[in-house]
C-alpha cells in the first residue's frame, strides 16, 4: 500500500529524518515532531516527575504540557507545537528533564 501524502502538501513534498532515542523517524514538511513520533507508532516520549508513568500528547495544542520532549538537548520543548527539521535529535524525557544540566 503507497504511503499517503499529508493533506495540502505538494506531491513533490520530501520526506526527512528525524531521530528518536536513536532511532530514525520519518518526518514531512510542515509536521510538528508530536505528528512525526505518531506516525511512527510512539504515543510517549516523556515520564512524569512522580511516578514515572508515560505521557505523549493530549491536548495537541500547547496548553497542558503532556508533550515535552527533549530536542536538540534542550528540555522541555512542547512537541505538538514544535515543526519538525531535518536532523532534529528528540530524545525521552525523564521528570523535569533537567538530568545532566549545569546547575
Amino acid at each position: 500500500m503507497p504511503r499517503r501524502r499529508a493533506p495540502g502538501l505538494p506531491p513533490d513534498a520530501a520526506a526527512f529524518e528525524i531521530s528518536f532515542d536513536g532511532r530514525p523517524v520519518r518526518a514531512l514538511p510542515g509536521q510538528t515532531i508530536a505528528a512525526a513520533l505518531w506516525g511512527a507508532g510512539v504515543l510517549a516520549w516523556r515520564t512524569t516527575r512522580g511516578g514515572g508513568r508515560p505521557r505523549g500528547a493530549f491536548c495537541g495544542i500547547g496548553q497542558c504540557f503532556d508533550c515535552l520532549a527533549t530536542v536538540n538537548g534542550e528540555p522541555n520543548r512542547r512537541a505538538c507545537l514544535l515543526p519538525a527539521r531535518p536532523g532534529d535529535v528528540v530524545t525521552t524525557q525523564e521528570g523535569h528533564g533537567r538530568a545532566g544540566l549545569a546547575v
